[in-house]
């Protein structure tokens, strides 16, 4: 009984704090994650509703949207299988190290590690609908 009342305070902290990481993520400047956008992402994605993928799938729309769905992009089986689904926390958690987040994808940046900048390009990332 002790171990259920353990997982189940456990569960109900974790979902605390990634719903409080979305609204934080949420917070940032969106001009500013354009500009870290075009500097780090725009030579493998685009970020337009009429564009096709290119090296890696298009983003706009990815707030929201499960993990290896985007069509026309070949992911990779590791994506496809993730469960993930990218809310602002899920987003900053993938770009801070996209190969320890899901292991086997086929994205080979090696995270950003600027908590403001990640916070401003997860914030543009949401702006894209």
């Amino acid at each position: 009984m002790d171990r259920i009342l353990r997982n189940a305070v456990i569960g109900a902290s974790v979902a605390l704090v990634a719903g409080s990481f979305a609204t934080i993520a949420l917070a940032g400047d969106a001009n500013h994650g354009a500009q870290v956008f075009r500097g780090q992402c725009a030579v493998c994605h685009s970020s337009t509703a009429s564009a096709g993928p290119t090296v890696g799938p298009k983003l706009f729309g990815v707030v929201g949207r499960h993990a290896g769905t985007q069509p026309g992009y070949a992911y990779s089986n590791a994506m496809k299988k993730s469960g993930l689904v990218w809310t602002p926390a899920e987003l900053k958690l993938y770009l801070t190290n996209p190969a320890g987040t899901v292991h086997g994808n086929k994205m080979p940046y090696p995270g950003l590690h600027n908590p403001a900048q990640l916070e401003d390009l997860v914030t543009y990332l949401g702006s894209l609908k």
